[in-house]
């Protein structure tokens, strides 16, 4: 098997099917999709019925919640030789895992490969991500990796395993970071990390309604960022910088009369602060 790609799953199901539908599609057919599904019930059956004979589908139910805990609980039964943790409301241009596969057999110095995340029409989606193709390092990595755009040598995760306190999910306050907080431990054990943006994963853009559930994601996936900042111990100076970016965007909002973006920075400059102190 080339690819085992692990997608954790909860409360989607046309997202879902539109993923599964996209992997049908793919020009190169070698893999497996493990699929972690959290819902309480079985909404899935219906879906994973329809798909099982024609992907190679594995169905495995997750009592626990959480992206993270769901992403180590698809890693120990991943088979291919590259992981991948596309998101249930992601899906991949038909020609990506040939894409992939291709970059990896000319490369077999690198570890890691991750892609950019775009929208319909191409721009980047959920992050601002680097132009440029490159080697990832652990100051660039925040523009240049996102969980779903992350495609891994199996053997490079051996005994290396998700923090599950990171992440949507978690039950803690850190909402985000568990992809970026992964690639800094392979950093530390010394993996090769290349990134490629003419290689994309696609994603719906995010409606910026800021309602109080955009306001609290911006919360929470900012304590995610400071507290992988203090965990892997980041100098002064990138703290600062990062710490600093969301506040300089809510200055230049709120100098626009756009106060709902104003405040939506403000709560991601509050929750990097927090994920800083604690």
């Amino acid at each position: 098997m080339r690819f085992s790609l692990v997608t954790p799953t909860l409360g989607r199901e046309k997202e879902l099917e539109r993923l599964l539908d996209s992997l049908l599609e793919q020009s190169f057919d070698d893999f497996e999709i493990i699929l972690v599904d959290q819902n309480p019930d079985g909404r899935l059956d219906p879906l994973v019925s329809r798909y099982r004979d024609v992907l190679h589908l594995h169905h495995l139910r997750s009592p626990r919640r959480g992206a993270s805990r769901a992403r180590n609980t698809g890693l120990a039964r991943c088979r291919g030789e590259i992981v991948a943790f596309p998101d249930d409301d992601c899906w991949y241009p038909r020609d990506l895992l040939e894409r992939v596969d291709r970059f990896f057999t000319r490369h077999p110095e690198v570890d890691v490969l991750c892609t950019r995340l775009v929208d319909g029409r191409g721009a980047s989606c959920i992050l601002d991500f680097d132009t440029e193709p490159g080697p990832i390092d652990r100051i660039n990595v925040w523009r240049r990796s996102i969980e779903s755009t992350m495609f891994l040598r199996r053997e490079s995760t051996r005994r290396l395993w998700f923090d599950e306190s990171l992440g949507t999910g978690s039950g803690t306050p850190w909402g985000s970071g568990e992809g970026t907080d992964y690639l800094l431990q392979l950093m530390d054990r010394g993996a090769s990390l290349y990134y490629d943006p003419e290689i994309a994963v696609m994603h719906d853009p995010p409606v910026p309604p800021f309602d109080e559930r955009a306001m609290r994601r911006a919360y929470t996936y900012g304590c995610g960022m400071g507290r992988v900042l203090k965990k892997h111990k980041y100098p002064a100076g990138a703290k600062l910088r990062l710490l600093g970016a969301p506040l300089g965007q809510a200055l230049r909002s709120a100098a626009g009369a756009k106060g709902g973006a104003a405040r939506y920075h403000l709560r991601v400059f509050g929750g990097r602060a927090r994920g800083l102190m604690m």
